[in-house]
């Protein structure tokens, strides 16, 4: 009986042209939400990606001042006497 009237109101023309028209807006519409996200996740990606560099350089100038420290007491005593340091 239901299956009888949708085959019905679908066989008419104007009904199936909305129905087209509608389809082609529903998936327009969750094609540009799906964009968005994908738009939003990238930002999150290269926001991670900016902190994570920060964060490297900053080890990296750690690693260069560790590696220029003086290696003793003689040591530092030799460079603020030559005012090196």
């Amino acid at each position: 009986m239901i299956g009888g009237l949708l085959t019905g109101i679908a066989a008419s023309p104007w009904v199936r042209s909305a129905l087209r028209y509608g389809a082609i807006a529903l998936a327009t519409l969750l094609f540009l939400v799906a964009l968005r996200r994908s738009g939003e996740r990238a930002g999150r990606l290269a926001e991670r990606l900016e902190t994570a560099e920060k964060a490297n350089e900053i080890q990296r100038r750690m690693l260069e001042a560790a590696a220029r420290r003086p290696r003793d007491r003689d040591d530092l005593a030799e460079r603020l006497r030559d005012g090196q340091f």
